[in-house]
């Protein structure tokens, strides 16, 4: 029969010597001070842990779905700025074609203007080279007209008869000198230029018509160099006269010249004549 087997457990050199030192007793602040210790450091490893999970599995997400969001974000941002400098393009284009086109438009104006006003420089200019012919052709005929009345009134004058037929009209026709003018008048104090005249060789016994146009071709046709006292004058065409008067000598003739001035004598070379006739 085989004897059972004794452990045999090795023990320190120093085991059979008794130790001096006392045991210091433990109180219960101190164990319970080394237990909250514990505690502390077991939770915060558990906090610690709990997070270090979570921050271990946080990256995995990140991982996988931050490329894809920052991929379309930049998508975006490209897109977003491609558009921004399309409309800054386009904005500046249709800037310079208004500053363009308002340019033109002012230069368009400021030449109108301008040619207007040399429209009208030319236009003045035409109109006052028009007058000044005018005028000279007026200043042209009054001085031949005054030179053939000088040249002849002494000779006309002077075979004029100090008595008879021409006299007796020149005479009527003085006395009327102050009466007023009133369009179809007749006498005997107011008068119309052809009414006048056919009133004074009606004291001779000439029976002339009554109106303008008819008595400029009355008589017989005399051109205004060889006029005689007591011919008749008239403005306007032969047929077609709008005034007459009769030629008194010296330059001057007597007529009912309007509403203003009445019956007078005025001077040819102020309005010359158109035409003349005699009919004595």
């Amino acid at each position: 029969m085989e004897e059972p087997l004794i452990p045999v457990v090795l023990m320190s050199h120093t085991a059979h010597i008794r130790s001096h030192r006392k045991p210091r007793p433990r109180s219960s602040s101190a164990l319970a001070m080394r237990a909250g210790v514990a505690g502390g450091v077991l939770g915060t490893l558990a906090v610690a842990g709990a997070a270090g999970t979570a921050n271990a599995a946080e990256p995995v997400t990140q991982t996988i779905e931050l490329p894809t969001l920052t991929a379309d974000l930049t998508a975006q941002v490209a897109e977003s700025a491609e558009v921004t400098q399309q409309a800054a393009a386009d904005y500046q284009l249709r800037a310079e074609r208004d500053a363009a086109a308002e340019k033109a438009a002012k230069q368009a104006k400021a030449d109108l203007a301008d040619a207007k006003k040399k429209a009208e420089a030319r236009k003045k200019a035409e109109e006052a080279r028009k007058e000044a012919a005018e005028r000279a052709t007026r200043t042209a005929g009054r001085t031949t007209l005054t030179t053939a009345s000088t040249a002849s009134t002494a000779s006309n004058d002077a075979v004029a008869p100090a008595s008879g037929s021409v006299a007796t009209v020149i005479s009527f026709l003085r006395a009327q000198v102050g009466d007023a003018y009133v369009m179809g008048a007749s006498g005997p104090d107011a008068w119309d230029c052809s009414s006048l005249v056919q009133a004074a060789f009606k004291q001779v016994g000439v029976d002339l018509p009554r109106v303008s146009q008819d008595q400029s071709v009355a008589g017989t046709p005399v051109s205004l160099s060889n006029i005689q006292v007591g011919d008749i004058l008239y403005w306007g065409g032969a047929g077609s006269a709008y005034h007459v008067g009769v030629y008194i000598g010296g330059g001057q003739y007597l007529d009912a010249a309007n509403p203003s001035k009445g019956v007078v004598i005025q001077d040819l070379s102020g309005y010359p004549a158109s035409g003349a006739v005699r009919v004595l």
